[in-house]
């Protein structure tokens, strides 16, 4: 390994393209051209030893060693700053990092987001982004603590419960289903459902219930979070499972759904994060946050 590769100039620039992922949008945040930002990146991990990302299909990933790269260099400045601004005499400014989806903010987070930014309005900072991105930000040190549904708790990262919650089905007021009692998952046959779009865990882990069960569905729209699947049910597009934190809209009713698991948010940070008494304060208030 050539230490002299591993400058703070190459470390400053990596985490710009780690932000990206994409050379242009990175040299152009870095005012230097794309064929330079190539020549650093690729000094960076000539120097390590190591590829820094790859490519999938037209995406660009970091590998692993990248993650931790990109996560050591978000550290090493802001040690840095925090060390300088304590030098001049002054309060730390820099906030913690909070990244999180639609469903999380509007559920779950909103009484202590409220909290924390009345009590000292500069110490967070909000992420909104879904599962694979807050995982993708907290392993590469772009935010401190995340909070997601997760169909695989990641075995590098610290992981805890948050809340649980029961799936509930939502339908339309005089559907055949709007009855009291629960809906068991054969009864879905034949329907058509409001569904997250694919890869995210809650369709992940719906479609597989529903394919043990020898379920046939269809697709009536695919929507990205649980207002607006909310709001297609309402509108007699099909209908939808959510998780039992979503209120119904007016003209819906929900019935739990049996034979489909609880469903847990939880709150995922790097193994040594606790160390840092910001972050360790907002886990403790997001915990008890009933």
């Amino acid at each position: 390994m050539d230490r002299r590769g591993v400058s703070p100039e190459a470390l400053a620039a990596f985490v710009v393209f780690a932000d990206h992922l994409n050379f242009t949008r990175a040299a152009a945040q870095l005012r230097i051209s794309q064929p330079a930002l190539h020549v650093k990146i690729g000094k960076l991990a000539q120097a390590l030893g190591r590829p820094l990302y790859h490519r999938t299909g037209r995406r660009l990933v970091l590998t692993a060693d990248g993650e931790a790269v990109a996560r050591f260099a978000r550290a090493h400045d802001e040690r840095l700053a925090q060390f300088l601004t304590e030098f001049a005499g002054a309060v730390p400014q820099r906030p913690v990092v909070l990244a999180a989806g639609q469903g999380a903010y509007l559920y779950l987070l909103g009484d202590t987001i409220r909290a924390v930014l009345t009590d000292e309005p500069t110490r967070l900072r909000l992420v909104n982004c879904d599962h694979r991105q807050m995982l993708a930000a907290v392993r590469t040190g772009q935010a401190h603590l995340g909070v997601s549904v997760l169909d695989v708790l990641p075995e590098d990262l610290t992981a805890v419960a948050v809340a649980t919650f029961p799936q509930m089905l939502f339908v339309p007021e005089g559907h055949r289903l709007d009855r009291p009692g629960p809906v068991a998952l054969p009864e879905l046959r034949g329907t058509r459902l409001v569904v997250p779009p694919q890869h995210r865990p809650h369709r992940v882990l719906l479609e597989q219930a529903l394919r043990a069960e020898g379920v046939d569905w269809t697709v009536a729209v695919e929507a990205e979070g649980w207002p607006l699947i909310a709001q297609f049910v309402a509108l007699g597009v099909g209908l939808a499972v959510v998780n039992g934190c979503v209120p119904a809209p007016a003209g819906v009713r929900a019935r739990p759904v049996a034979g489909l698991p609880p469903v847990t948010y939880h709150l995922v940070h790097q193994p040594s994060a606790l160390a840092d008494p910001r972050v360790a304060g907002l886990v403790e208030r997001i915990l008890a946050r009933d």
